[in-house]
């Protein structure tokens, strides 16, 4: 019986250690399996998403295939690089917005275009104007939405609890004086692939 229980111990340390070495960025995240975690289905998943928003970004411009990085964890989406403009940066992350599945959006992208004050500035404050409308009005809730503006473009990024939310935030946007253009990436709760339990 101590023998056989040995031998039953021994075959468990075995095969424990070959999960763990075998399964390492299988599905390329660069991590184990056996420590991720996530689900499988999961990862996968985050794996088909990036695999996409990665795809439609180099149908956008093929240089980005060197000077952008994308990253999903459980639907987050991660980009990180360089950009060669502001509103580029806003296109990819309307990019990765409008990714199935998408829970958030965290573009880290740094920007090679000269800095202009003026305009950063008016831009700056037009932000600030619809971030402060938001919070304030009681149909929004306004820690679900990336709010940037360039040129006095507002680009609105997020998730809406339901479609008079996601009216109530474009509406807000369209009276901040001086604004040319709402561009709204706005997803319902119901739509999302992935739902936060």
């Amino acid at each position: 019986m101590k023998n056989r229980l040995i031998s039953i111990f021994f075959i468990f340390i075995v095969f424990a250690g070959c999960v763990g070495t075998a399964s390492t960025g299988i599905f390329g995240t660069g991590v184990s399996i056996a420590l991720d975690p996530r689900s499988i289905g999961t990862q996968i998943d985050d794996s088909v998403m990036q695999k996409n928003l990665t795809a439609r970004i180099l149908l956008r411009n093929k240089s980005y295939l060197l000077t952008l990085n994308t990253k999903v964890l459980d639907g987050r989406i991660f980009i990180t690089g360089k950009v060669p403009n502001p509103e580029e940066k806003l296109q990819i992350t309307k990019l990765a917005w409008e990714t199935k599945g998408a829970r958030s959006v965290k573009n880290d992208t740094k920007i090679k275009e000269e800095f202009n004050f003026k305009q950063s500035a008016k831009d700056l404050l037009i932000t600030s104007q619809l971030r402060t409308a938001t919070i304030f009005n009681k149909k929004i809730k306004a820690t679900n939405y990336q709010i940037d503006t360039y040129k006095k473009k507002i680009f609105i990024y997020g998730i809406a609890h339901t479609a008079e939310e996601r009216i109530e935030v474009i509406n807000e946007a369209k009276e901040i004086l001086d604004v040319e253009d709402v561009i709204a990436s706005i997803f319902l709760v119901k739509d999302l692939r992935i739902q936060k339990n």
